[in-house]
Parts: C-alpha cells; structure tokens; sequence
C-alpha cells in the first residue's frame, strides 16, 4: 500500500481515539459456544446505555466498517460488536472446518445470548440495547425472543421477516428495473436464473446475480449504482490491518453456502406478540432486504412499544446512507 494510503489510516484512527476520561476503546476475545469471539467497544462514557449490534452478512462485520457512521453515536451510547464464528477476525481464532457444522441459526443465536451476559457484566449494566443488521436481524430477533431479560429494547435495520419473500421481492424489483432501462446484460442474467428463487437451489451463484442487478438500480445504497464506499471502508479500517479486511470474503465464502438454505427458511410472520420495546428503522428503498413483509408483519405484531421509522433516502444501509437520522432515531425512541 502507497504510503499516502498509510497515512489516510493513521489519520482516521487518530480521530477515532476516544480520548474523554470516562471513555471506552478496547478490542478483546469473548467465549460462546466453544469460539472465541473479537468483540469492538467504543464509546465516550461509561456510565451511558449499552448498544450491542449484531453485524450482517453472513459474515460481514461491522467493526471494520462502523467508522463511517458510529462516532457521533458513540457521544451518547456505549456501542459493542463482535465478529460472529466464523466471521473477520473470528474465522481464525480456530480451524475453520472444526466449527463447519455448527453454522446454525441456534447456534449465532446462542453464541449472541451468551455473549450478552458477558458484556452485560463487563460493563454493569442490567440490560442492554439489542440492534441487528440484515442477516444480524435473524439473530437478534431470535435472541429477543429466546432472553427478553437481557435487552431493553430491540431495533431492526434491514430487517428479515420472510427470508423466501425478500427474494422473490429483491428479483422482481431487479427485473422489473431491467425491463424499464432495456438493460440488455441485466435480463440476460435474470433470465439464466428464472423463475427465482422457483424449484431449483438458491446457490451462492443465483443469489448473487438476483442481488447485484437489484443493487443496481438502487436496491443496496439509495440512488447509487454502486456501493464501493461500503465495500471498501475496511481497507481504511483503525479495527483491521489491510491483510485482514483483504481476507473478509474468505468469512463470507465460508460461511454463506452453510447458511443459506436455512436463511431462506426463515419466516417470523408466526410471532404475534414480542416481548420488548421494538423498533424498525426502514430504508425506503431497500431491495436487499425489501420492506413490504416487514411492513405487514409489524403492523400486526404487538409490542409494549413499537414504531417503525422511515428513512426516505436510503436503501439497505441506512446508517451509512443517513447517519444524521440513525442517531437522532435511537436518541428520540431509546432515550424515552
């Protein structure tokens, strides 16, 4: 890397320094489920409320990338991650092929339970702020589900409801987006995948055509074709040394083909009632995670309190997309 790449990265970390006497900035290894877990902590206080935010993917981490959006969080909440089993900097904590079959649901679930606990007590809190991110909703509603004593709160962000209908919902948007543009080489593609998600096995292959096209027009970052900003962020990441963010796909190879099937499978639409405070936070124009289910099923759902918030200009990644509106969100519905 050139040397003025170098000094981009020492200048971000230098800013990211939390420097307040009562602050939080420690990076450590946390047991769940056999694996150790890299857990991120960061924050300007520690006497303010606790965030845990379960990163999406599969196999994406926040921590390399949340440098973008977090800091101005980080004035008013203690944020904590981790890099899930098998995930970033956890993939290697232990061979790989030992903990191949223990990519479950039940198991990111129990290893997010689990971890709880530990932070709740690291930072002696009795609750903590439960947020989830695409794939990290399926952990996390799962979680607050399962253990409502440990969360004050749940927010959704890129929320998953019906994992076969965010699908079907992502390849009709891409198609239909196609159609409008006569965009020759994106119904080629479609078309070599029809009908999707149909009869035939949602390899890593089809879904990633069925996603890209989606993303295209939109889908991923609102009015972007592209979202080299998100995808790149880790090369300038305080958290990751360059070889390690370079090594990120290894996680998501890994990991997406052993989870896939089960993701498809996931269906909430069943839960009538939850069990703490819930929130959505909505990107209106989201076909990665498409919106409608979620919409219908948070109408219904009853909650000791719940709001959706809709933010008008951004698609999937709304905390990078409109950071202003993230925070002031979690401040005006956690902070009641």
């Amino acid at each position: 890397m050139s040397e003025t790449f170098e000094d981009a990265r020492e200048l971000i970390a230098d800013l990211q320094r939390i420097v307040t006497p009562d602050g939080v900035q420690e990076n450590y290894l946390l047991s769940a489920g056999g694996v150790d877990h890299w857990v991120y902590a960061r924050g300007h206080d520690r006497a303010n409320p606790v965030i845990l935010f379960i990163h999406g993917g599969p196999a994406s981490p926040l921590a390399p990338v949340s440098w973008q959006f977090q800091r101005p969080v980080e004035e008013y909440f203690t944020v904590v991650t981790y890099d899930q089993r098998a995930a970033g900097r956890t993939l290697h904590t232990v061979d790989p092929e030992t903990i191949a079959d223990t990519l479950t649901i039940a198991q990111y679930v129990a290893d997010a339970i689990e971890l709880a606990e530990q932070i709740r007590d690291r930072y002696g809190v009795e609750k903590l702020i439960l947020l989830g991110h695409s794939w990290g909703t399926i952990i996390a509603t799962q979680a607050a589900l399962d253990r409502p004593d440990l969360f004050h709160a749940y927010v959704g962000i890129g929320q998953i409801v019906d994992g076969r209908a965010n699908e079907e919902l992502c390849f009709e948007y891409a198609l239909a987006q196609a159609r409008e543009h006569n965009h020759t080489e994106a119904l080629e593609q479609l078309a070599s995948i029809a009908p999707y998600p149909g009869d035939e096995p949602v390899t890593r292959e089809r879904i990633i055509i069925a996603r890209d096209w989606a993303q295209y027009r939109g889908g991923l970052s609102a009015y972007r074709d592209s979202s080299l900003y998100f995808f790149m962020a880790a090369l300038l990441s305080p958290e990751y040394t360059v070889a390690e963010a370079q090594a990120m796909g290894e996680g998501n190879v890994f990991t997406l083909g052993r989870v896939l099937g089960e993701m498809l499978r996931v269906d909430f639409t069943s839960v009538h009632e939850f069990p703490i405070p819930v929130l959505m936070f909505l990107g209106r124009h989201d076909y990665t995670t498409p919106t409608a289910p979620v919409e219908a099923w948070f109408n219904a759902v009853k909650a000791p309190y719940k709001q959706a918030v809709w933010f008008e200009h951004s698609a999937h990644l709304a905390p990078w997309e409109e950071p202003g509106k993230f925070l002031v969100s979690l401040l005006a519905h956690l902070q009641r």
